[in-house]
């Protein structure tokens, strides 16, 4: 894959050396050139032109422009910025500091206020326009092409030019394709030491994963660096910011928001309290951020800064310092103010002391030359093509030509050249730098379409690098039940449950309220006769009490009036379906309850929150409601589920990536109390008729969802008169007419010809052998009409629907076994011999529905 090749510094110096003065078009490359210089020479000899009319280093113009104007008018930052921003690229591009004026559009009060500032200030642009290269000395340019207008008009009439590109070929290497961002990171890490850092130099998007990733690497392994983070990356600068930002978020600021303040501030926080709001929480070390949130706008921005160098132990001088320039330090810190100051700090580069030795990290889009002997590239991804500023005065074509030969330039800097890539991420392909399609001939679509090597980085523990294990004589004590929650987590991700063993999950409002529904349903039960309207009212403050740390404040009301109706709909189901005696039962001492704690009441009725432990089947949980003998009932606070959906994602053999066992996992307990009984589970989801109690309308059974267990086969189920029965009621038009002409006897008999096929699919059922010599019978006893065919196959599909809605015997039974296998399995895991995979049954896991997401690193197995 060849295109042309540079010259090299070497080779560009012996054709330039005896010239008085080199333009070159990038700093850096004329920095090595006169490296090369052999001779005495007065004054400069390879040089840009801005540094040449300047006479030494300048700062952004663009910010210079910028507090010019701050100075001197009263315009908003955002509008001056703009202003200033077209203004300074109209000038580069059409060689005049007023040219904007030809472009009526972008001409406004604002904009010709700061052409005047800007015609005052001595700048390298200014020179450039008003001055030309001594047309004594004998001047040649390095690729002409490269420089922009404004720096073309700062050469003499007359100069020669040397082309920086050869007719020869440079043959691209290999991309070298790793599997992350990190594993690139760590590759590099392993060739750089402290004696080679000045020797190599590292291009990079600058906003992208790999920045902050190649900084913490280097200075974690006491490398020296330089050109990375500016005053704004600056962790502190951010942080204080940060802070300003927090303080006038209001009320509804929550501690996951604020980790990273809290965490420079020395300030322990509990996982239980990370989605509660800042303001909620009573915590003594948490009382002054508080009050500094209350208080802002009596802080002045100095003030603010003084009080995070004390909380956060650590001076910010410069940051101080740059207050005082756009004179805000005095200023009272208003929300105006800090979206000014955060605007200010992302547009302008506030220049900064550097120390540049070690690794010089580049930036793939301000780069055109890295002078190191060595340099890695990484990324070259499509965020290092530059977007040609959209505006009349550009010379599109121009513009493109000049970061084409500036990549081409880049992408040879040094004597050794090491492109590290991905191919992937996130499961989609990385495209390539965008410059690729003028610079190569062939057809891609990502790296792995072009020359490239493929690259696994040797973990730690492979390579006998990892932490050391001591071995300890202890035996891991094995899980003899699992709970519902528990196995449906392991099922979506072992590696989540591990996880979610050792890890506090932060306190969730919906947890919280489906909690205190629970609490208040088994209170309800256990004393109906202390619940009158007033008793309603102060749960529902109860509640809002116990959740108002979760919840934003402006909900609270819509909250209240959920509760309210959360808790009348409890109050309807049990007025009208009131529990059998519990007497079949243990006897219960009763567990925690907020609500009967709050009433001074104890709660043991055997029928609510009916724990149980079955070693022998593996199983643990807690019943909400037996509501009868074969009854059991559990409340909901989320979205109401089919029959349908809840036999789905309890299945076995071929699981979903939203398991749910608890339905399944509750009647096999039961089951193992009345071996031979019909049993039946009810979801109540109470939270679902919130809109039909305020609206004076309230039907409980619409939040009602049942799932039968049958102590028998499907086949042996359908067989049965019961569901001929149901069949003639309840199934559709065609079957309830077939089935009138038949009696029992001769339905019944259907069963006899052919053996059923117990499915869930109804064509499939209908296509086997069972179906068509059922349709074959049916027509010889009625006639061969098409609505007995038709007939037939409702029919069919009304089984079908049976076995997806309704649990059989020997959908217990595989869960019983499904059950041992993965407490064997899982206490496999648990005593060393295999790992904890992130993929569950279904394969990769359902990230919804974890817990631990950010523990699950992507590309481990």
């Amino acid at each position: 894959m060849p295109f042309p090749r540079i010259k090299s510094p070497r080779q560009l110096y012996a054709e330039v050396k005896s010239y008085d003065r080199v333009i070159t078009p990038d700093g850096p490359l004329a920095s090595a050139l006169n490296r090369h210089l052999d001779r005495s020479h007065l004054g400069p000899f390879a040089i840009p032109p801005r540094r040449l009319a300047i006479g030494r280093r300048q700062e952004s113009e663009d910010r210079l422009a910028f507090l010019e104007m701050l100075d001197h008018e009263d315009i908003s930052w955002k509008r001056c910025a703009y202003a200033v921003g077209n203004i300074l690229q109209c000038w580069e591009h059409q060689r005049s500091h007023d040219a904007i004026f030809e472009y009526d559009g972008y001409v406004d009060d604002a904009t010709e206020r700061t052409v005047e500032r800007i015609g005052k200030l001595e700048t390298a642009s200014m020179k450039l326009a008003n001055e030309t290269i001594d047309p004594d000395l004998d001047v040649i340019v390095v690729e002409p092409e490269m420089l922009t207008q404004l720096e073309r008009a700062y050469l003499p009439s007359k100069y020669d030019t040397v082309d920086l590109f050869t007719d020869t070929e440079f043959e691209l290497p290999p991309f070298r394709i790793h599997d992350s961002s990190t594993a690139i990171v760590e590759t590099i890490l392993d060739s750089i030491t402290d004696a080679n850092a000045d020797n190599v130099g590292i291009v990079l998007d600058q906003k992208s994963e790999y920045s902050p990733l190649i900084e913490s690497a280097l200075e974690a392994a006491d490398i020296p660096f330089f050109g990375g983070p500016g005053f704004t990356d600056r962790s502190e600068h951010r942080l204080f910011l940060h802070l300003l930002r927090t303080a006038h978020r209001g009320s509804d600021i929550r501690v996951s928001e604020i980790r990273s303040l809290l965490t420079v501030f020395d300030c322990d926080v509990d996982d239980c309290d990370t989605d509660k709001r800042l303001h909620e929480l009573d915590d003594g070390d948490l009382a002054w951020l508080v009050d500094f949130c209350h208080d802002i706008q009596e802080y002045t921005f100095s003030d603010a800064l003084s009080e995070f160098e004390r909380r956060a132990d650590n001076t910010l001088d410069v940051f101080r310092e740059e207050l005082e320039t756009l004179t805000i330090a005095d200023e009272y810190v208003t929300e105006a103010r800090v979206d000014e100051l955060s605007f200010y700090l992302q547009t302008y580069e506030v220049p900064i002391d550097r120390e540049n030795e070690g690794v010089l990290l580049a930036d793939a889009k301000s780069a055109s030359y890295v002078g190191r002997e060595v340099v890695f590239y990484l990324g070259l991804d499509d965020r290092w093509t530059h977007s040609a500023p959209r505006r009349p005065w550009v010379d599109q074509d121009a513009q493109f030509t000049r970061n084409l030969k500036s990549f081409q330039l880049l992408l040879q800097s040094g004597n050794q050249q090491h492109y590290l890539v991905q191919d992937a991420t996130g499961g989609s392909p990385v495209t390539p730098c965008l410059y690729f399609e003028e610079l190569l001939e062939v057809e891609y679509n990502r790296f792995s379409d072009l020359p490239s090597t493929s690259h696994q980085i040797q973990t730690a523990a492979q390579a006998g690098d990892a932490f050391e294990k001591e071995p300890v004589d202890v035996s891991s004590e094995p899980v003899e039940t699992i709970s519902k929650s528990s196995l449906n987590t392991y099922v979506n991700s072992p590696r989540d449950y591990y996880f979610s063993r050792i890890v506090d999950d932060p306190e969730k409002a919906y947890l919280t309220e489906g909690s205190l529904l629970h609490d208040f349903a088994e209170f309800y039960v256990n004393h109906p006769d202390a619940v009158d309207e007033e008793t309603l009212s102060e749960v529902v403050d109860l509640m809002l009490e116990e959740v108002r740390p979760l919840i934003r404040s402006v909900d609270e009301r819509t909250c209240r009036t959920e509760y309210r109706a959360s808790l009348e709909a409890i109050v309807s189901y049990l007025d009208a379906n009131p529990p059998t005696d519990g007497a079949f039962l243990a006897p219960s001492s009763g567990g925690d309850n907020a609500v009967a704690a709050h009433f001074d009441r104890d709660v043991g009725a055997p029928v609510t929150e009916h724990q149980f432990t079955d070693e022998e089947l593996g199983i643990n949980g807690m019943i909400d409601l037996v509501q009868s003998q074969r009854e059991l009932l559990d409340y909901k606070s989320g979205s109401e589920n089919s029959a349908t959906s809840i036999v789905k994602h309890a299945a076995i053999l071929e699981p979903t990536d939203e398991p749910d066992f608890q339905t399944l996992l509750y009647l096999t307990y039961w089951r193992s109390q009345l071996p031979s009984e019909q049993l039946s589970f009810t979801l109540f989801y109470v939270t679902e008729l919130v809109d039909d109690v305020i609206a004076g309308d309230v039907d409980v059974d619409d939040a009602l969802t049942t799932v039968t267990y049958y102590p028998e086969s499907l086949t042996e189920h359908v067989q049965r008169e019961e569901f001929f029965e149901y069949l003639r009621e309840e199934g559709a038009q065609k079957c309830q007419k077939i089935l009138s002409k038949i009696d029992y006897q001769t339905y019944a008999a259907l069963f006899d010809a052919a053996p059923l096929v117990e499915t869930t699919d109804s064509d499939e059922l209908i296509e086997s052998e069972f179906g068509h010599t059922m349709i074959d019978r049916l027509e010889a006893k009625i006639g061969e009409y098409k609505y007995v065919a038709t007939g037939s196959k409702q029919l069919m599909r009304k089984i079908a629907d049976r076995q997806k809605g309704a649990f059989f015997k020997s959908d217990l039974d595989v869960f019983e076994s499904f059950v041992d296998e993965r407490l064997t399995e899982l206490n496999r895991r648990r005593a060393g011999d295999e790992k904890f995979p992130i993929e569950g049954l279904a394969g990769e896991p359902n990230y919804r529905r974890v817990d631990n997401r950010d523990l699950l690193l992507e590309g481990e197995q």
